[in-house]
């Protein structure tokens, strides 16, 4: 895990995130935690990639999934 990573944060991470979320991380916090468990600093993320607020989440390590690219959608115009 380092910094600018991309996860999709689901329910399988932890249960607060019965709606998935897509989160970057900053850093990961040297706070005290249960075996598995890790405190996270970064940004959820919208639906085009950009953030929308800084988090701190609780989450199981195991349980976090590489978010999977997101795909422009937008039409390209060209000017001439």
């Amino acid at each position: 895990m380092r910094a600018g990573d991309a996860f999709d944060v689901t329910r399988a991470a932890s249960v607060q995130f019965l709606k998935p979320i897509r989160f970057r991380l900053i850093r990961v916090l040297d706070w005290p935690t249960y075996d598995g468990w890790v405190w996270l600093d970064g940004y959820q993320l919208d639906a085009r990639g950009d953030a929308v607020s800084r988090r701190k989440i609780f989450v199981r390590r195991d349980g976090l999934r590489p978010a999977v690219p997101i795909r422009a959608t937008g039409k390209r115009t060209r000017r001439g």
